[in-house]
């Protein structure tokens, strides 16, 4: 899946000599408590806060590594089974878990098995060539017999009823369509993929896609060229589907070509956020149950500001697609500029959303 990356400390950080202790009482963060910021976020080995479940959310999980198969050159496959063999939660294709791993980092995964099979899930980890731990991890030290902790099954690229799939997926944006595929074929609904990649060695399951004939078209750019997504989805059709998921780059050409099909016929997952997400006018926001007020500055986050004046903030990606840090808002109108939520709601991103008013008060 679309795997959203992120960085984060290990720690609640307290008020460094950079911060500013302003008149109103509200912390400021000053250049130099920025610029270590900054930094640990740069640095390699920084850890994420180890993600804590609110109150209302399911029990994470304890599963167990049972297999590891190497699917495509980087790309390992990862099957995981409870350790009593008991069933685990159904899925629905598109789902994903979120991964607490030991060391701190937490992660998302597109559940990329059948979702037929309740006794085992399966994801599929493609080690980043600029990894901040997870994915080495993942590859280097995680042998069968592992345990890993999960959460439950989320989705937010749900496969809709349809007459007809045409499925697009750059690289490892192959995952969560390969759940898709089995859907449709289970279903007897026509289907058609196209997926590419910087080569063939680099296409996770392309060995498995090759079986399933003419419907599949597998496109690795080092020897055939790019996808040509206008032309694959030039002709609208009605009842049809469009599913794509991989980078920027081809998640932008589908939105175009299918401008002029039918609202609500394409379904994206991305890779990373839409867009980079600007500044903004500084603000203040008040944390209800800490008590604490920090200012928000213009360039700074609201994660970052809150982090850095010690207050304990959920968080994963950092980059407004995950949901982890969805955090209540008691008093104020955020300003929504995140990739999760749907519809606007008393609830905000804290990674990339920021105030349409003086100030906010939070449920922190």
């Amino acid at each position: 899946m679309a795997t959203p990356t992120g960085l984060g400390e290990d720690g609640a950080d307290r008020i460094g000599d950079g911060a500013e202790q302003a008149e109103d009482g509200a912390l400021r963060i000053g250049d130099g408590a920025m610029e270590a910021l900054t930094e640990r976020r740069a640095d390699e080995a920084a850890a994420f806060r180890p993600h804590q479940p609110a109150a209302d959310q399911p029990t994470p999980l304890t599963l167990t590594i049972t297999a590891r198969t190497q699917v495509a050159r980087d790309v390992v496959a990862l099957t995981l089974e409870a350790p009593d063999g008991r069933d685990l939660p159904p899925w629905r294709p598109g789902a994903h878990v979120d991964v607490f791993l030991p060391t701190g980092l937490t992660r998302q995964y597109s559940l990329c098995g059948d979702p037929a099979n309740r006794s085992a899930w399966q994801i599929a980890v493609l080690r980043e060539r600029h990894s901040r731990g997870a994915s080495r991890w993942l590859h280097d030290q995680a042998p069968t017999g592992t345990t890993l902790t999960t959460g439950a099954p989320r989705n937010l690229f749900e496969l809709t009823p349809a007459t007809r799939y045409v499925f697009v997926a750059g690289g490892v944006g192959i995952t969560p369509i390969l759940p898709m595929i089995t859907e449709a074929e289970r279903s007897g609904i026509p289907w058609t993929l196209w997926y590419g990649g910087r080569s063939a060695t680099t296409m996770a399951f392309a060995d498995d896609l090759r079986q399933r004939g003419d419907h599949v078209h597998l496109v690795p750019s080092d020897t055939q060229g790019r996808m040509d997504i206008a032309e694959i989805l030039s002709t609208p059709t009605t009842g049809t589907a469009v599913y794509c998921c991989g980078p920027d780059s081809m998640v932008e050409a589908a939105q175009k070509a299918c401008a002029t099909w039918e609202p609500g016929t394409l379904h994206v997952e991305r890779f990373t956020p839409e867009a980079e997400q600007p500044g903004g006018n500084a603000f203040d926001v008040h944390c209800a149950r800490s008590g604490v007020d920090v200012r928000v500055e213009d360039g700074v986050s609201v994660l970052d500001a809150l982090l850095e004046a010690g207050v304990e903030a959920d968080y994963s990606c950092a980059q407004g697609f995950c949901g982890t840090c969805e955090t209540r808002v008691l008093e104020g109108v955020p300003d929504h500029r995140d990739d999760y939520l749907d519809t606007p709601q008393d609830t905000m991103m804290i990674c990339v959303s920021r105030s349409r008013c003086p100030r906010l008060v939070l449920d922190l």
